[in-house]
């Protein structure tokens, strides 16, 4: 039976496959507590919340004796980073420029479940990464690759760019042996984070990470943050992108992986107009849109503050008086990187009299210094 659900999961258009026992990690629950206690999961507070079910998944399902772990190529078609040299152009992360992986891999996910399901008679449960499951860890455990010094997982037969998914079963196979570490001396992923997110090797610190910021920060960005974001709007590749071991990715498979051709290089100042209505609509479908839009055009200012293009100060004058605190402080931060800063001094006291959320008057002090 192992062998013909490893081919019904490649059938399913899943290009790797593996399986762990479902006790193969003891050593989570204490990795995951010190991760915790040292506060590096920032405002993910979900993360705190769900430890015990996340740490261990015989705590989340005990009837679980095996897990068989599932990766789905997403490989861009283009090296990510040449898109940091257009300035006025936003950056998206490769996997979020067509459609919420979600569906698509648990769709996929099901298919094979429901077959092993009525072939074993053995009790299944699917779960992509929107539940407390520790998928890096267990994949390594399954042999799919290894964390890299990147904290992500690294596949000898696809790089960096693939998802995860797992498949909980009461059904007890054989155990995939784990894979080593592969990583030797190579620090390129370390070395090329613009916020320096990484305290040691295979430690991730997610308050300093873009993609965190970006898209799980739900308040003002830290000033520290906001040159180094450049114009990163939605996650950050850098450190995927610059791993060896892509020399073996390939391009994804499959049609809904493959950027949407608005979502390329879009120009900023199209992205930074966008209202409500406007951003549901255009990223209908899409990942991005979880994060809404009062969020969305806040990263959007960031990177119209470090592109130096004097044409975008129209853009981000009328959003001084947008009705969220997050987009009105950083279109005065935007517009004081753009040279606005007489103009902004003049507007401030007016504007500090009747001002009340703090992020925003903070950015109004800081005109006046």
């Amino acid at each position: 039976m192992r062998g013909e659900l490893l081919a019904r999961a490649k059938e399913a258009g899943f290009d790797d496959a593996g399986i762990a026992r479902a006790d193969a990690r003891d050593d989570l629950p204490a990795r995951l507590d010190k991760w915790l206690k040292q506060g590096r999961h920032g405002g993910m507070d979900w993360m705190a919340e769900t430890a015990a079910r996340r740490a261990a998944p015989a705590t989340l399902w005990p009837e679980a004796k095996s897990v068989i772990m599932l990766a789905m190529n997403y490989g861009p078609d283009t090296d990510p980073l040449k898109i940091l040299e257009q300035r006025d152009r936003a950056a998206i992360s490769a996997y979020a420029q067509n459609r919420d992986y979600h569906d698509l891999v648990k769709k996929r996910l099901k298919q094979v479940a429901r077959w092993l399901a009525e072939t074993s008679g053995a009790e299944v449960k699917v779960f992509v990464d929107t539940a407390p499951v520790m998928e890096k860890p267990l994949a390594e455990a399954a042999g799919l690759g290894w964390q890299g010094k990147h904290t992500n997982l690294v596949s000898r037969n696809l790089g960096s760019w693939f998802f995860l998914g797992s498949i909980f079963t009461t059904l007890e196979f054989e155990a995939d042996e784990r894979h080593d570490d592969r990583c030797g001396e190579c620090r390129r992923c370390l070395d090329v984070c613009p916020t320096k997110a990484f305290p040691a090797p295979y430690e991730l610190d997610a308050r300093r990470c873009i993609s965190y910021l970006t898209i799980e920060h739900k308040g003002h960005i830290a000033r520290e943050f906001r040159a180094p974001m450049g114009n990163r709007i939605y996650g950050c590749d850098d450190c995927l992108a610059v791993c060896p071991w892509n020399k073996f990715a390939s391009l994804a498979r499959e049609d809904a992986f493959h950027p949407r051709d608005e979502l390329r290089a879009p120009l900023l100042a199209d992205l930074a107009r966008l209202d409500d209505p406007s951003f549901r609509a255009f990223f209908s479908g899409s990942p991005i849109k979880r994060i809404g839009r009062d969020r969305f055009v806040r990263n959007v200012l960031i990177a119209i503050g470090n592109s130096g293009e004097k044409s975008l100060v129209p853009v981000a004058l009328p959003l001084l008086d947008d009705a969220s605190p997050l987009v009105r402080a950083m279109a005065i931060w935007a517009l004081s990187r753009l040279g606005e800063g007489d103009a902004l001094r003049a507007q401030a006291q007016a504007a500090l009299r009747t001002e009340t959320d703090e992020g925003v008057r903070e950015e109004w002090d800081y005109c006046l210094r």
